[in-house]
């Protein structure tokens, strides 16, 4: 009998779990990106939390990505409080869900609803949407019903397994005993820390309640220690963040320990004064789902008037240090918390590769200025922020090797393909901007200068690669193919600039017109101008693959159709970037 409950527990688990990672899947971390975005107050987070653990049927992982959220700073403290609320909410609707075991009608559509008609219907259709959807979309809704089919599996497996004890004096007398609510409350608690969701314990008791055992007076206070013992996740998830993370799962703990203290001292007031009529009579799956639901929806509305006060009880309770505040590293919005929805994941990953952009460009313009006039604070204020961009890249890349590959759509594997590519990109535009700081110090140190007509020349070169780094950066940023198939124009002009300006660089050298000292970084600086717009260029066609959905575009061989003007109107745009760039130094004096 042991070995089927837990058998049966284990299909439950599943089940809830395949049933949550398909709807994530569905929603591509879209809900909790509405999260993130739209809790300016505290009434929408409540809504939001509730909508989003509902979706993932897990408040556990609901608070753990907001733990997550603070952590990385983009959610507030106060802004956390409405979503936990929201979550404990939530989390009831799997309860609700289980009731539907309990219908009993001979209307035939009322039949059709209840599981052990519905839940093998249901898992037909889903294995037949896995095996024979060709659409990704309709295999993870095949995924999802299938989760739903083992959820209720699990839960035929554990009545069975527990139906003999229904005879059992020993069993009922234990039950009896969990009326005491003190050691009720404690078996829940402990039960729901263990298997780390109120879900499945809630499923557990529900099971057990088709005994017909278990009454009113014991389950109440089991329930109750439940919403106690889920808090242990976001707990665990809370260790080694910031401070406003760890108030954050004190805001989960206070919460539930405060409104279970709450619910206790007036329901038992309540029953000592006028006796409940329902009190000994046994309990059955709606009325757990219902108790559940009635408990968090009105601790919530008791705690809605003081989420103030329930900030300032877990400052206190977490006060602030004496030491050093926290360092602002860009870096840090990467929780690893956040892993537990791979589509926020990915959306976080992608702000982070812009961001590193937007510091490769403004690297690059500071680079160039220091060609013109050499400045020793701005040159490391330029190695500090590409310190951050070289950080970036090695904790971009680590964590999406760290997204969880099964519960990811085929859009957003093609996503993070992408990302690594640009990234990368992004990353050696960073370098080269620090090899023009490098030989604009060469020339400060031997004393060289420009010529005039030099200054000018690399001036326009660089404005023209500044433009390739502002368009690279706006197809991404936008996904914009239109854009992106403009860099390439761009690039080709930037490399005929280069060829002319060695060529009447070397003539001046010739001439006598520049010193030895100059030429070296000359050259050199055109050439790393250069690669830059090549790396533009190749951001440019990741984007074009991305955007249109194929698997990989061929470099060169989209080169040659746009030279060839097969592909967007390159010849129009290449005469437009000639006469923008070009044509400056060419018509200027060698």
């Amino acid at each position: 009998m042991i070995v089927s409950l837990l058998g049966g527990l284990a299909l439950f688990l599943y089940g809830m779990s395949m049933l949550g990672s398909g709807l994530e899947k569905l929603s591509g971390g879209r809900l909790e990106q509405t999260l993130e975005k739209l809790t300016n107050n505290v009434f929408k987070g409540v809504l939001l939390g509730a909508l989003v653990t509902g979706a993932i049927q897990s408040s556990s992982a609901t608070t753990v990505i907001v733990v997550g959220l603070v952590n990385a700073r983009i959610l507030k403290l106060r802004q956390a409080i409405g979503i936990i609320m929201g979550a404990n909410i939530g989390t009831t609707v799997t309860a609700h869900i289980l009731r539907l075991s309990d219908l009993s009608s001979d209307n035939f559509f009322l039949m059709l609803l209840k599981p052990t008609t519905l839940a093998p219907v249901v898992g037909i259709i889903g294995i037949l949407m896995v095996m024979v959807g060709k659409k990704q979309k309709y295999k993870t809704l095949g995924e999802i019903l299938l989760g739903f089919c083992i959820l209720f599996t699990g839960m035929f497996n554990m009545e069975a397994a527990v139906s003999p004890l229904s005879e059992s004096p020993e069993f009922a007398g234990l039950f009896a005993s969990l009326s005491n609510p003190v050691i009720g409350v404690l078996v829940g608690t402990v039960v729901t820390a263990i298997i780390q969701s109120s879900s499945a314990s809630i499923g557990i008791l529900q099971a057990l309640s088709s005994t017909g055992i278990i009454t009113w007076s014991s389950a109440i206070p089991i329930i109750l220690g439940q919403n106690i013992g889920t808090c242990i996740t976001p707990i665990l998830a809370s260790i080694g963040a910031s401070k406003n993370a760890k108030r954050t799962a004190a805001v989960h703990l206070s919460f539930n320990i405060i409104g279970t203290c709450v619910f206790l001292i007036v329901i038992y007031t309540i029953q000592s004064i006028s006796p409940f009529s329902f009190w000994d009579l046994p309990i059955d799956k709606g009325g757990i789902a219902n108790f559940h639901t009635t408990f968090n929806v009105c601790v919530t509305l008791m705690f809605l008037p003081f989420v103030g006060l329930l900030e300032k009880l877990v400052i206190h309770l977490i006060p602030d240090q004496q030491t050093a505040g926290e360092v602002d590293d860009p870096a840090i919005a990467l929780d690893d918390r956040l892993l537990a929805s791979p589509g926020l994941a990915i959306q976080h990953c992608r702000d982070a590769v812009l961001q590193m952009g937007k510091l490769a460009r403004k690297n690059f313009s500071a680079s160039v200025r220091q060609l013109e006039q050499y400045n020793h604070k701005e040159a490391e204020k330029i190695r500090e922020r590409e310190d951050t961009i070289d950080r970036l890249e090695d904790r971009l890349g680590n964590y999406m090797l760290k997204i969880p590959q099964d519960n990811l759509s085929e859009q957003s594997s093609a996503t993070i393909s992408a990302l690594l590519h640009i990234l990368s990109e992004f990353e050696r535009i960073g370098d080269y901007s620090i090899n023009l700081v490098e030989f604009a110090e060469n020339m400060e140190s031997t004393g060289a200068e420009f010529s005039p007509q030099a200054q000018f020349e690399l001036t326009t070169i660089g404005e023209a690669v500044g433009e390739a780094i502002d368009m690279a950066l706006g197809c991404f940023e936008k996904q914009d193919l239109a854009l992106a198939e403009t860099i390439e124009p761009l690039e080709e002009v930037v490399d005929q600039m280069q060829e002319t300006l060695k060529d009447r660089h070397i003539n001046r050298l010739r001439n006598g017109q520049c010193t030895v000292d100059a030429a070296f970084p000359f050259v050199e600086s055109l050439s790393c101008l250069e690669r830059i717009s090549d790396h533009c260029s190749n951001i440019g066609v990741y984007m074009i693959s991305y955007v249109r959905g194929s698997d990989e575009v061929d470099h060169h061989t989209y080169i040659m159709q746009l030279h060839a003007g097969q592909v967007g109107h390159y010849n129009e745009q290449f005469r437009r970037y000639t006469e923008k760039y070009y044509d400056q130094i060419r018509s200027a004096k060698a």
